[in-house]
């Protein structure tokens, strides 16, 4: 992330394409280095987030079988925290004079994720989907706590506890209905 006269330009990984972000002034006493870190940091995780929630919903959406009632009000609740969470991911971003990449399109673009299969709908394999996809964003939540907080950001560091925190405990009970031991 290169400064530039009153914008940050990010270069998402993978892409050659930069885009221009806007920046705002703010009272926020971060350092415009640590500032431009957090605000590419925290639109990552917004992406992940944003794509996290869709592919839940899209669970919810088409489970299939004997669980299915119980699924889909799992995956409804779930959906909603990761909702709630992007709104505040994004929040973050811009309280540090950034501007939130918030679009579906955006997300899709940015997000770590993988898609979540298109050929499944029974409630097991739904399970096992978003364990994987869970597995692999409350990793990476706990890692971006670690870059926030050696960047001097307590606070963005603070806000990816308490999201590591939900997701791990998401996690746990989406890998419960898979550990079975007879």
């Amino acid at each position: 992330m290169a400064k530039e006269k009153g914008k940050v330009r990010l270069v998402k990984e993978g892409d050659l394409q930069a885009e221009l972000l806007r920046t705002f002034e703010t009272a926020v006493d971060l350092s415009d280095a640590t500032r431009a870190a957090m605000i590419e940091l925290l639109n990552q995780k917004l992406a992940d987030t944003s794509d996290l929630y869709s592919q839940t919903k899209q669970a919810h959406w088409n489970v299939k079988g004997i669980h299915f009632y119980q699924l889909h009000l799992l995956f409804d609740q779930l959906a909603e925290k990761r909702q709630g969470e992007a709104d505040e991911i994004a929040e973050r971003a811009t309280e540090l004079g950034g501007y939130a990449l918030g679009t579906v399109r955006m997300a899709a673009a940015s997000s770590r994720l993988p898609e979540i299969p298109i050929d499944i709908n029974a409630g097991v394999d739904y399970v096992r989907a978003l364990v994987e996809r869970y597995g692999i964003h409350a990793n990476a939540m706990r890692a971006a706590i670690d870059e926030a907080d050696e960047a001097g950001d307590k606070d963005t560091a603070d806000l990816f506890t308490e999201i590591s925190r939900d997701l791990d405990k998401d996690l746990w009970f989406l890998q419960a209905h898979l550990q079975v031991r007879d």
